[in-house]
């Protein structure tokens, strides 16, 4: 169902070092995205004040960064979760979303062996609640207003 493929790419997350962190701070998700989105500044701020309990990576596609996600343990709810998550507006539709989504839950399985992972989706961001909810994700009912809280089971 996605426009365009990733076969034949190599789809990797790698930690965020000196000579990859310029490069994170430039991804920027579509005008029709950026509300929905923090921009990576944002998050990798929040992972230095979490950083015992947030796991950021940048995200390759044959050697490209073209996104960003970040797992973490969210301590008030003893809950493993998506926390951000973003493909960069010039990669997006090429199934990268898809691919590192895979990366990160597996991630969080094989380190924490966690048994669900929980996520934040805006109300309207109809693209992220489509591509979670075709991976498994599903609604638990929970809503801040801002948010609905999604679901996977493993």
């Amino acid at each position: 169902e996605s426009k365009g493929s990733v076969i034949g790419t190599m789809v990797e997350l790698k930690g965020i070092t000196k000579e990859n962190i310029d490069d994170v701070l430039q991804l920027k998700v579509s005008e029709t995205q950026k509300d929905f989105v923090s921009s990576t500044a944002h998050s990798l701020a929040l992972a230095y004040v979490y950083r015992k309990t947030a796991y950021p990576f940048a995200i390759y596609a044959d050697d490209i960064i073209v996104g960003f996600v970040m797992l973490g343990y969210y301590e008030k709810k003893a809950q493993y979760t998506l926390w951000k998550f973003l493909i960069d507006a010039q990669y997006q539709n090429r199934g990268y979303g898809r691919e590192s989504l895979k990366l990160a839950i597996h991630y969080l399985a094989e380190n924490f062996k966690v048994k669900e992972v929980f996520t934040g989706v805006a109300f309207q961001n109809a693209a992220a609640k489509h591509l979670y909810s075709s991976f498994g994700f599903k609604e638990t009912g929970a809503f801040d207003g801002v948010q609905l809280e999604m679901k996977l089971i493993l």
